[in-house]
């Protein structure tokens, strides 16, 4: 039951919003809040019930939904699911609470936000393939909306351009689930069954043409290279809860739904691919640290340094060891943090500025030196300062590639000294300096703003000095996911 009030309150709050008289907006406002809160402080009762120690689900839910079909209302989270519910309840939360300036349509954006909730969430506690599926579609419309019609100057195009990508790519990942479903004898959508399981043993041919379909669903989501483009228009045109989410939670539903879905149920074609994802996380790295280098637009780096990161994530999950897939599900995490920071302090120039140009500002740090100093942890932790979140993610990440793909390892542990250069150089122009005169009247981060930060941060710092707080409660299903592939 527990699972299910994560899911579902969301949704409750979103339809009781739709109710609402739309002129209460403090009150349509509110009820969003609890509405996110509640679903936060139960993932966070979750995280203190849920035992480490067995890599079985737990918390398990299951009901038969269409029994013809084998399809059940299965939910659960195992030490791979459950950091993703943490992340996604606490990055919902923040992104609410950044909302309240919103002035237009408000009673529609907050039950949208609602909704979305609702699908991230039943993403990462769904063990039905036909449930994750349906989850997964329900993300999408929400976000196409929030972009389209709360986004910037270029929204509709925007909103156009990552509804196109994300469907087709979701028609992939359907004929994919399909060919899963109709080859397992019996037909089943259950994934434990599957993942515990050899139905497809042998099958190299078929695991193969499955794994490209899914992964084509999958990487779209993420983005790998060459399936980002939609990323940097969604971003720089969404409003900056909207960011927040596509930065903090969307983008690591693809390389969850690897985790979840192509490694332990197609594990000889994981195998065969692994060195085609490792080339393409490095070429992610690169690309996208040396594409974010030339941005001018603030928001646009730092959507192109998520592809960045986001290759990290696939190299820790291409070596294919306990480590790797350690380093990859705590960078997802880490980078939600840090990443969703960022996305969120750009909203707050944003609003006082009303431009997200580099070489426009200078010496603001004189001006709003709790935003300075905000800014300068989060940009730390993205560049990777040891004792910061990013640092140890990282780490893992490239301790756990390293024996498997030494060439391509060290080929990243450039994109770390790209990031540096980018990031640092970005803070100098912004903040260092004589404070040009046009900022003179800029205000500090307000209380608002304050509250929406703060735990990001406290996060950011306490994860960089104690990442076991993370790591014990991944590390035993990590542990017994990689002998699948062996």
């Amino acid at each position: 039951m527990l699972l299910s009030l994560i899911v579902f309150v969301p949704l409750i709050g979103g339809l009781i919003i739709l109710l609402m008289d739309r002129d209460k907006a403090w009150a349509i406002k509110t009820m969003a809040t609890i509405g996110a809160a509640i679903p936060f402080g139960l993932a966070g009762w979750l995280y203190y019930c849920f035992d480490p120690s067995i890599s079985e689900i737990q918390f398990a839910e299951k009901i038969d939904w269409i029994p013809s079909l084998g399809i059940s209302y299965y939910v659960g989270v195992d030490g791979l699911g459950l950091p993703m519910v943490i992340v996604t309840s606490l990055l919902s939360l923040v992104a609410v609470t950044i909302s309240w300036n919103i002035k237009t349509g408000v009673k529609e954006y907050f039950a949208l936000f609602l909704i979305l909730e609702t699908g991230m969430m039943g993403v990462f506690v769904a063990l039905d393939l036909f449930l994750f599926y349906i989850f997964w579609e329900l993300v999408l419309i929400p976000m196409y909306f929030i972009i389209g019609i709360w986004g910037g100057p270029r929204k509709e195009y925007a909103a156009l351009k990552f509804i196109i990508y994300t469907v087709v790519g979701s028609v992939f990942m359907l004929l994919g689930l399909l060919g899963i479903y109709f080859t397992s004898d019996p037909h089943t959508f259950n994934i434990i069954e599957l993942s515990q399981g050899t139905p497809f043993k042998g099958m190299i041919l078929f695991q193969k043409v499955v794994y490209v379909a899914l992964f084509l669903g999958f990487a779209i989501k993420v983005p790998i290279f060459p399936f980002h483009t939609w990323l940097p228009d969604a971003h720089v045109e969404a409003p900056t809860a909207g960011s927040v989410i596509l930065a903090g939670v969307l983008l690591k539903m693809g390389a969850y739904g690897l985790m979840r879905v192509c490694f332990p149920i197609l594990p000889e074609a994981t195998l065969y691919f692994a060195n085609y994802l490792a080339v393409l996380a490095l070429i992610n790295i690169l690309y996208g640290a040396f594409t974010a280098m030339g941005q001018s637009d603030l928001k646009k780096m730092i959507a192109y340094s998520s592809v960045s990161h986001m290759g990290y994530v696939l190299l820790g999950m291409s070596a294919l060891t306990v480590t790797g897939f350690n380093g990859a599900l705590l960078q997802m995490f880490n980078h939600g943090l840090i990443t969703g920071s960022l996305f969120m302090l750009v909203g707050v120039i944003y609003d006082r500025a009303h431009i997200r140009d580099i070489d426009g500002f200078g010496g603001i740090g004189e001006r709003m030196p709790a935003y300075t100093g905000l800014m300068g942890v989060a940009v730390m932790a993205s560049l990777g300062l040891p004792g910061l979140a990013g640092f140890i993610s990282e780490l893992l990440c490239f301790v756990g590639a390293f024996p498997t793909f030494p060439i391509i390892t060290a080929g990243a542990v450039l994109g770390v000294l790209l990031s540096a250069v980018y990031l640092l150089w970005m803070f100098q122009r912004i903040f260092m300096g004589g404070l040009n005169p046009r900022w003179a009247e800029l205000t500090d981060v307000n209380f608002r703003e304050w509250i929406s930060l703060l735990p990001l941060m406290v996060l950011i710092v306490l994860l960089g000095l104690y990442p076991r707080l993370i790591l014990d409660v991944m590390n035993t299903t990590m542990t017994h996911l990689i002998p699948r592939f062996q």
